[in-house]
C-alpha cells in the first residue's frame, strides 16, 4: 500500500475513560490520527469500540480524559460544539432520515461542506437526490451517511463499522471512497471495523481494544502478518 501524504496529528486523545452506570467500559484509552492517515480501532464484540467513537464525538460525557482536535481540547463540550470543532462521527447503522429525500438528508447537515464535492464524490447520489432516504439500497444509505458527515466540513472522520450488512461488492466500492476522501482532503479517518480484511487494508497503523483497554498499537502492515495477536485479540 502507497503510504500517504500526512500532516501532524489532527486528533488526539489521552487517557479515556467511559463509564455507563458503575461500570467502566473505556478504560485510560489513548491514540493519534494525523490528517491524510486511516487508522483502524479493532477488538471483539464488546471491546469498548462503539463507546470510545461516541466519546471522542462528544455523543457520551467521559468520566476522564482529553480530546484535541486540531490542538483544540473538546473533551466534555455537547456533541454539537465538538462537529463544529471538526469531529464528525458516521454511526453504526447509518441513521439517515428515511422519509427525508437524499438532498434534505444532505443540507440538514451543511455546516461548511460543498454539496457539489459530495455529489462529485457519490454521484448516484446526485442522481437520486429528490427520493427519500429509505428507497436506497443499503450501500447507497451509507454513502448518504458519509456524505452527510461531509457536509460538516470535517477535519476528522469517525467510522463505526461502515462495511455492516454491506454486499462484498459494496464493501470494496466504501473502502475505495474512503482511500480517496484520507487521501484527496486529508482527513483524518479513525475506523472500527469488525471487517478485519477491509480495515487493514484501509489503514495505516491499528490499535486494538480488549475489555475497554489499548493493549495493542502499531503498523496495519505487521498486524495483518501476526497471526498470534490476531488470534489473541479478535479470535481470528
Amino acid at each position: 500500500m502507497v503510504a500517504p501524504t500526512k500532516t501532524p496529528d489532527r486528533l488526539i486523545v489521552e487517557n479515556l475513560s467511559v463509564a455507563y452506570g458503575g461500570s467502566t467500559v473505556v478504560r485510560n484509552a489513548s491514540l493519534r490520527v494525523a490528517g491524510g492517515e486511516a487508522v483502524a480501532l479493532l477488538g471483539r464484540n464488546g471491546a469498548g469500540k462503539t463507546s470510545t467513537l461516541m466519546a471522542i464525538a462528544g455523543a457520551l460525557t467521559p468520566r476522564r480524559g482529553s480530546v484535541r482536535v486540531d490542538g483544540t481540547e473538546v473533551q466534555g463540550l455537547p456533541a454539537h460544539r465538538v462537529a463544529r470543532a471538526g469531529i464528525t462521527l458516521v454511526p453504526q447503522g447509518r441513521r439517515i432520515f428515511p422519509t427525508l429525500s437524499v438532498r434534505e438528508n444532505l443540507t440538514l447537515a451543511m455546516r461548511g461542506g460543498d454539496l457539489n464535492v459530495v455529489y462529485r464524490l457519490f454521484p448516484v447520489l446526485a442522481e437520486r437526490a429528490s427520493q427519500p432516504g429509505v428507497a436506497l439500497s443499503g450501500g447507497e444509505q451509507q454513502m448518504l451517511a458519509i456524505g452527510r458527515a461531509l457536509m460538516t466540513a470535517p477535519s476528522v472522520l469517525l467510522m463505526d463499522e461502515p462495511s455492516e450488512g454491506l454486499a462484498p461488492m459494496m464493501v470494496r466500492r466504501i473502502g475505495e471512497l474512503i482511500r480517496e476522501l484520507r487521501q484527496q482532503q486529508q482527513l483524518a479517518i479513525l475506523i472500527a471495523e469488525q471487517n478485519l480484511a477491509l480495515a487493514l487494508g484501509l489503514a495505516d497503523r491499528v490499535y486494538v481494544l480488549e475489555r475497554g483497554e489499548v493493549v495493542h498499537e502499531g503498523p496495519a502492515d505487521e498486524f495483518r502478518q501476526a497471526r498470534d495477536l490476531q488470534k489473541r485479540y479478535l479470535g481470528v
